[in-house]
């Protein structure tokens, strides 16, 4: 009869403080960027707040949006578990932690530029978080891709951008309509099931 711990965590209702606390811990812990595969496993995987299908136009819009990805997304996330008030909260906790940390950075600067072990640290958290973009990355063409057109462009965006060097803006432009007409089909056969 017990629930499982999946379960329980999908029917535990979000509040302020927990939105706040989860995106106060990811900004402060946050460097150089690479944070969506980790709003992703806290939200999805480990709280089950949002489901892949919910969290992953988010990560599409947080990208397209001007801005840093990061905060849009913790936007977004606010913003579908709790509304206006809570895309406010989940903005507030992620820009908290780095703003205290770049007053105290800037506070000690020069001492800080002179550690060594610094850029070793900073190396190690660059491919931590390289690794963690990958996993993400996986998790989203196995949620996401049931046939050979969306993996093609998957694949067409990659090599054109991270191979080619090619513009990003020409590059998207050409990418985004064939990604909707790739998952125009499998969209319009789930909302006839529905």
């Amino acid at each position: 009869m017990g629930q499982s711990s999946a379960e329980q965590s999908q029917t535990t209702p979000v509040t302020y403080g927990a939105l706040y606390s989860v995106f106060f811990w990811i900004g402060l812990f946050s460097f150089g960027g690479g944070l969506m595969p980790w709003i992703q496993r806290e939200i999805v995987i480990k709280r089950g707040w949002m489901r892949d299908e919910d969290f992953l136009p988010g990560v599409a819009l947080a990208q397209v949006l001007p801005g840093v990805n990061s905060t849009n997304m913790a936007v977004y996330v606010g913003r579908h578990l709790l509304g206006v008030s809570g895309a406010a909260v989940a903005l507030i906790g992620m820009l908290t932690g780095p703003f205290a940390a770049m007053l105290i950075a800037a506070y000690s600067y020069k001492a800080i530029l002179g550690v060594p072990a610094l850029h070793a640290a900073m190396a190690g958290v660059a491919a931590a978080a390289i690794g963690m973009l990958l996993r993400m990355g996986v998790s989203a063409v196995r949620t996401t891709s049931k046939g050979v057109l969306p993996i093609a462009v998957m694949v067409a965006v990659f090599v054109a951008i991270g191979v080619l060097k090619w513009p990003l803006v020409p590059v998207v432009l050409v990418a985004t309509p064939l990604s909707v007409l790739a998952a125009w089909p499998r969209g319009k056969k789930e909302q006839g099931d529905a």
